[in-house]
């Protein structure tokens, strides 16, 4: 892999990474999620924030590990 395409994925990541910091803010109404992880919306009533926050918490984890993963 070139330099640039290294450098391209980091950018998506980083981007990803936002979109996901974001929408779990959203989802949640604070960011306390950083800090006490799943447990943070696992006990929403509503269905459908719980499913949002799960699949962009899951999309976040992806990112940091991928970050890790390539330094």
């Amino acid at each position: 892999m070139s330099i640039v395409q290294i450098k391209n994925l980091h950018r998506r990541l980083n981007y990803l990474a936002d979109e996901a910091t974001t929408e779990l803010d959203r989802a949640c109404g604070h960011e306390l999620w950083k800090t006490v992880g799943f447990d943070a919306f696992d006990g929403f009533e509503d269905n459908e924030r719980r499913a949002r926050a799960n699949y962009y918490y899951g999309q976040w984890q992806t990112v940091r590990e991928l970050q890790d993963t390539l330094g």
